[in-house]
């Protein structure tokens, strides 16, 4: 049996709400430049985020959440994502977001600040994809 002292506190917070405030086994956050695996224990961190997928593991269950970039603070066994947006894999609409990915790849852009606009909302949805395929194949 575990006890609140082996277990993590992972709490996923966007500007609108609380999406997960539960314990977990495990979490792993995407960072900007790599992944971050958070096990109980882990010395204190605070990192940007990617766009990508947020797992969280407790027991056999396993959440998987798309992320939209932000920051992930651990310190003492809480782990906390502040994130301008979090999806539930299971809630990603793939046919959608693969429509928007192909218009975006049509958009031609004119200045620098449109193309790292472009660069920015083929990411995001690239990592939404990602994150429902993986969920689909796990399930």
């Amino acid at each position: 049996m575990s006890s609140v002292s082996d277990k993590l506190q992972c709490v996923i917070v966007t500007p609108e709400r609380t999406v997960l405030d539960e314990p977990a086994d495990f979490v792993a956050v995407p960072l900007y430049d790599g992944e971050a695996g958070m096990a109980p224990g882990r010395a204190p961190l605070i990192a940007r985020l990617g766009y990508g997928e947020l797992r969280a593991r407790s027991g056999s269950q396993l959440r998987r959440y798309y992320v939209d970039g932000g920051f992930v603070q651990v310190q003492r066994n809480v782990v906390t994502v502040l994130t301008a947006g979090a999806i539930p894999a299971g809630e990603i609409d793939v046919p959608l977001v693969s429509e928007q990915l192909e218009n975006s790849r049509t958009r031609v852009p004119t200045t620098p600040d449109e193309f790292a606009a472009k660069e920015r909302i083929q990411l995001q949805l690239r990592g939404q994809l990602a994150v429902a395929s993986r969920a689909a194949r796990s399930a």
